[in-house]
């Protein structure tokens, strides 16, 4: 039979014990909310950091492709030159393409100026790979969270309706294990 009484709901509806269980999965939420979000935005820094990275390196296999075709065509040029059938015009006109086969391979290994030789793509991959890296290690941290919470919000809404308090204390021990995972994988403590 239901309880009709407006006292005694008036007196339900004011139990200390159901008002800290409500706030306690007030808060619980709002934590979960802020994991969410990191968890979140971590994976997303993960995937575009790897793919700058392999961008990266792509860039720079190209590179490595150019100056190969560049130091072979040089190569090709100074077995020209050591050959007695030349004209000095012909020499000239290779010497001068040599020259400028060799300074293009040069850039190709390092530009400074533009950050597109092959040392300045590499230094970027790494940094590149570096973010990525530091993303995946607090990626599990705000899943461990979520998990936390999501129990901890689960005990307390049945110690809301059973009225069992360590129902409520477990749960409150698992919020606060919970946001300890939370703020780990933002900050990584430890």
């Amino acid at each position: 039979m239901e309880n009709t009484d407006p006292t005694e709901i008036a007196e339900q509806a004011t139990n200390p014990f159901k008002t800290y269980c409500a706030l306690l999965v007030s808060v619980l939420a709002m934590v979960l909310a802020i994991s969410n979000l990191g968890g979140s935005n971590t994976g997303k820094d993960a995937t575009m950091n790897n793919i700058l990275a392999s961008n990266m390196y792509s860039f720079y296999q190209a590179k490595s492709l150019k100056q190969t075709q560049y130091k072979i065509a040089a190569d090709e040029l100074e077995i020209q030159l050591a050959s007695d059938k030349l004209s000095v015009q012909a020499k000239e006109q290779i010497q001068a393409k040599l020259a400028a086969y060799k300074k293009t391979q040069d850039r190709y290994e390092s530009e400074p100026e533009t950050g597109e030789g092959k040392k300045e793509l590499m230094v970027k991959a790494k940094e590149f790979e570096l973010e990525r890296d530091m993303a995946l290690k607090k990626d599990p941290w705000f899943d461990y969270a979520e998990g936390l919470l999501q129990l901890a919000i689960v005990l307390t809404s049945v110690a809301i309706i059973t009225g069992r308090r360590t129902m409520a204390y477990v749960a409150l021990m698992l919020g606060i294990v919970g946001t300890v995972c939370t703020l780990n994988g933002y900050f990584l403590f430890f």
